[in-house]
């Protein structure tokens, strides 16, 4: 699986029905011009910088949703840890 499927097709799910068409080209164009799979991921983490020609209004909508999700994952964390310590 490429790295970042999960995060652009959570993306895609929540965002895709509300962007304009030149936004969808510009979307399209970013899941399917890097040659790296690993690129999307970490521009949308900003573990990278993004290159210019990606960088525009739906990458920083997806870098955005990495940020919530990343919230998300944070906040539920320690319940699933709750659920797996030991019975004292």
């Amino acid at each position: 699986a490429h790295p970042d499927a999960s995060l652009s097709s959570l993306f895609a799910k929540e965002n895709l029905a509300h962007m304009s068409e030149e936004q969808l080209n510009r979307y399209d164009r970013l899941i399917n011009e890097p040659s790296n799979d690993w690129d999307i991921y970490y521009w949308a983490t900003e573990a990278k910088p993004t290159p210019a020609e990606f960088d525009t209004d739906v990458m920083a909508m997806l870098r955005e949703f990495a940020k919530n999700r990343n919230r998300e994952q944070r906040l539920r964390q320690p319940d699933l840890e709750y659920l797996f310590e030991p019975p004292r």
